[in-house]
């Protein structure tokens, strides 16, 4: 059997979660989350609003869109207000959705950067697998569907996870600062 060999090394991991992915591959429901990151909407509200950028759909198909994001987990209803007789729903997006790509002439930057941070990051993941090492192993097992799919990267998806969510609570949710209750 010949031996599979290639050139190509790996740069960057994208995360894929299969419930995200399809309810931000409809490329409304993107502009949604951007909407309800910024302020608590209702579905009447971003159905004016997307009128406004060309979105000519029923309030309906944008109810669905918002359901569809709310099923995946990305949008929580924020408040409930009673008005003429009946409920309204205000909603909020709980994720930001990153999509992005650099500008030209950047990948070498970003990789000097990278390059930087590396021995970092490794020190924290080892510390963390040091730490929490019998928790993330018991977590990456109970991951794997079936004793065939052990080989699967489901502990770097982990530390990975734990990473992006440590991020968004250190750096994101404070305005992009880096501050946290503490400092």
């Amino acid at each position: 059997m010949a031996e599979f060999t290639s050139d190509v090394t790996v740069t960057d991991i994208a995360v894929r979660d299969t419930n995200v992915s399809s309810a931000v591959d409809e490329p409304v429901r993107a502009t949604i989350l951007d909407m309800l990151a910024e302020r608590e909407l209702t579905v009447a509200d971003l159905h004016e609003e997307l009128a406004t950028v060309g979105y000519d759909r029923t309030e309906n198909t944008v109810r669905h869109h918002v359901n569809e994001l709310r099923d995946a987990g990305l949008v929580e209803v924020a408040r409930l207000e009673e008005r003429r007789g009946g409920t309204t729903k205000y909603y909020r997006a709980n994720t930001i959705v990153l999509s992005y790509a650099l500008p030209p002439g950047a990948d070498e930057t970003v990789a000097d950067l990278a390059g930087e941070l590396a021995p970092e990051v490794g020190r924290l993941v080892d510390d963390l697998r040091e730490r929490h090492g019998e928790t993330i192993d018991r977590i990456a097992e109970e991951m794997a569907p079936c004793e065939h799919c052990r080989t699967q990267k489901y502990e770097t998806y982990l530390l990975l996870t734990v990473l992006r969510r440590a991020f968004v609570e250190g750096y994101v949710r404070d305005g992009g600062r880096g501050e946290t209750d503490g400092d």
